[in-house]
């Protein structure tokens, strides 16, 4: 590595990062290709028509998803509320302008219980933020089709599908399936694939809208996609006159979004999934032989074609916790953030699709500097219970001082 590889973050006076927990917003989501930086700041220094911007990433859009139509918005949440609210006012300005204090006969969004996830806010408040409000289907481990057909009614405007890490992984109506028993009932499908891959299955499904984060595994700016039907995308890209206004994407992160984009088309996939998995059997060797720690490989929940490294804490071998060596990594200059979802369970995980070169193997020499060494002493009361509300602490801590 470079002696030089942090001195953006010096420069900046914030602590250096490496990022072992995947693109996660709280920590800039991912980091973009020169490209992608390059089309952001010319487009910074000239005067666009928004409208014929925004044209330009519907053609790509359409190219890569097989949508109709498709536009970009601030973020995949914001992509939830205005496709929701696009299909209670149609093309009609004046309801537009009504949302969200008059919303009308359909008021509801369909939304199976065990995907009423949080993913940093909850995405019942992305529905609630059109003025719909969520009719929850089912038990949060279980939605059988009866629940789905008997939620449907004269109020149902949407139905939300939310593929997600966050969301229960078995018992769910799978998305063929969501799209069948709603589509006999003339219902759209919205898809929430925020953090996924697949750019075209799930239109492939059939659902009629699908929303991408464009921060995330494209490496854009900050941003969100909103692909699908041609009618529903330009009543969802007409809420910009309404509660979309608040939502507004700007024409450095239209044209960014565009080049991250259209670098997908082209990107090495194979090349990076083997560079992936260097790191992985790196962080595996290094955790080898350390009593009370077992490690296995795990694939991604949804689908998505990245496998992570599992870290299983035995806290009474080890003399601390999960949630103690995640805090004892994050303390490091320059921190090691890991992804923490499972510290409660007595685990945390290794994810390499942000790793820039040389940092798997800092990573490595600090897990087994921390593990090797650890001590009950190390411990603070409340670690795994700070670990678990740590996002809002965050927040509430901020500006303290």
């Amino acid at each position: 590595m470079l002696e030089d590889e942090f001195e953006w973050h010096r420069k900046q006076g914030v602590k250096p990062i490496i990022n072992v927990s995947g693109t996660m917003t709280g920590l800039g989501a991912s980091i973009a290709a020169p490209g992608v930086a390059k089309a952001t700041a010319e487009a910074m220094a000239n005067f666009v028509s928004i409208h014929q911007a925004q044209e330009k990433a519907s053609e790509v859009i359409a190219r890569l998803t097989g949508a109709e139509a498709g536009f970009l918005t601030a973020s995949a949440s914001a992509g939830i509320t205005l496709s929701i609210a696009a299909c209670i006012t149609g093309l009609d300005p004046a309801r537009v302008e009504e949302l969200p204090i008059n919303i009308g006969e359909k008021n509801e969004v369909i939304v199976q219980s065990g995907h009423l996830c949080g993913y940093g806010a909850p995405v019942a408040q992305a529905v609630a933020l059109s003025g719909a409000r969520v009719r929850s289907v089912g038990q949060s481990t279980l939605c059988m089709d009866h629940q789905i057909t008997g939620a449907i009614g004269r109020t149902t405007a949407a139905a939300l599908f939310v593929v997600s890490h966050h969301v229960v992984h078995y018992g769910q109506c799978p998305l063929k399936r969501f799209v069948t028993l709603c589509h006999k009932a003339e219902i759209p499908i919205i898809v929430d694939a925020a953090s996924e891959h697949d750019l075209r299955g799930f239109l492939k499904a059939e659902a009629d809208l699908v929303v991408y984060s464009g921060h995330k595994f494209l490496g854009g700016p900050t941003s969100g996609i909103v692909a699908g039907r041609r009618d529903l995308v330009r009543a969802a890209y007409l809420q910009n006159i309404g509660i979309g206004r608040g939502m507004k994407i700007g024409k450095e992160s239209i044209f960014g979004t565009i080049a991250a984009l259209e670098a997908w088309e082209t990107r090495d996939h194979a090349a990076i999934r083997t560079k992936e998995a260097k790191a992985l059997g790196s962080w595996t060797h290094a955790l080898s032989n350390i009593p009370g720690v077992t490690t296995t490989r795990v694939a991604d929940p949804t689908g998505n074609p990245i496998d992570r490294l599992q870290v299983d804490i035995n806290s009474e071998e080890v003399g601390i916790s999960a949630a103690t060596v995640a805090r004892l990594l994050g303390e490091r200059d320059p921190a090691i953030i890991v992804r923490t979802h499972g510290l409660d369970l007595g685990y945390f995980q290794l994810d390499p699709c942000n790793l820039l070169p040389g940092q798997a193997e800092r990573v490595a020499t600090a897990l087994r500097e921390v593990l090797s060494s650890a001590e009950t002493s190390a411990a603070k009361p409340g670690d795994t219970e700070i670990a678990r509300n740590g996002s809002t602490r965050a927040y509430l801590d901020w500006g303290k001082s």
